[in-house]
């Protein structure tokens, strides 16, 4: 029976099969991912590097003149180019306060009283990027021409028409919020799956703090990145959208850059460059204020090895 009894044959080290080949074959397998890497991060670098090179080159270099900094020099003097930024900027704030004023107190009741809605709010959030822009102002249009005719007479008519005010159209801010639903929710939404809302709010509440409290104080510090980050895609929204406010009559940046393409080419380029570098300014500011909140949140949560270091010590006491 011992005779009959499979061995294992001894080990045969070998150049072949030694330690020292497999950790060149580990590192060998380590390298070539790190070479890829490196590979689509400057393949991506250049895709998005390369025509805005050549977009700057466009704004400096004129045929036959050489290089000038005139479509710079003059964006700050060009006829509406504060009051169409101002404009913009200030919606994408409206619309900024009013889509996180909508959204945040509907998704913590959804996802504190009423889980079972929650397919429903996102199909509800989720509509705008089936329904086109431009379907959606036509049906704006419509609605403003068929106010006149019948709220001439009735109260409503003076707010039908502020609503239309060039100097900051709400109408824009209305539209705005609708648009930029589903990129606030899908942010705001990953926020709290990341975050144990019942559990933090049971606790504030045993501790006697009330539901404004509790949201003011518990909840939206932990959603500090989410909620920049739905920001930035909304200001990102107003700041390059064209559509609706070119077709309901009004002027923001956008709308400004496209008109003045027809006179100053060179201009409008270098305009949406520096729309671009003002966009990246933010983002960072956004991002930054984001992750400083998330870790001024995380440092004020106490150590879970704090909490029977500090056990053992009161009873020690005792």
């Amino acid at each position: 029976m011992a005779a009959l009894t499979p061995t294992a044959a001894p080990a045969r080290p070998g150049p072949a099969g030694g330690p020292d080949a497999r950790a060149t074959a580990g590192a060998g397998a380590r390298r070539r991912p790190r070479v890829w890497r490196g590979v689509v991060l400057v393949l991506a670098g250049l895709y998005f590097v390369v025509p805005l090179l050549s977009s700057f080159v466009f704004t400096v270099h004129i045929p036959n003149q050489g290089v000038t900094f005139a479509a710079y020099t003059g964006i700050l003097s060009a006829d509406g180019f504060g009051r169409s930024l101002l404009l913009s900027l200030g919606l994408a704030a409206a619309t900024i306060a009013l889509s996180l004023l909508l959204t945040v107190p509907a998704l913590l009741a959804v996802r504190l009283g009423a889980p079972r809605l929650r397919p429903v709010v996102e199909v509800v959030c989720m509509l705008p990027l089936v329904v086109p822009p431009i379907a959606l102002v036509t049906g704006v249009t419509t609605v403003l021409r068929w106010g006149p005719d019948h709220l001439s007479r009735t109260p409503f008519y003076q707010t039908f028409l502020a609503v239309q005010n060039e100097s900051f159209p709400v109408v824009l801010v209305l539209a705005y919020t609708v648009l930029a639903l589903p990129f606030v929710y899908r942010s705001l939404d990953a926020g709290l799956r990341a975050v144990d809302v019942p559990t933090l709010v049971e606790a504030a509440r045993n501790c006697g703090a009330g539901r404004l409290y509790t949201v003011w104080r518990v909840i939206l510090p932990n959603l500090r990145s989410s909620l920049a980050g739905a920001s930035f895609l909304t200001l990102a929204l107003v700041l390059g959208e064209y559509t609706i406010a070119s077709l309901l009559g009004f002027r923001p940046f956008a709308v400004w850059i496209v008109s003045v393409s027809g006179a100053e080419a060179r201009m409008s380029v270098a305009v949406s460059l520096l729309s671009l570098l003002i966009t990246w300014g933010l983002l960072l500011v956004l991002s930054r204020a984001g992750t400083r909140g998330a870790a001024a949140s995380v440092s004020a949560v106490p150590s879970a090895s704090a909490v029977p270091s500090a056990s053992s010590a009161a009873s020690g006491k005792e």
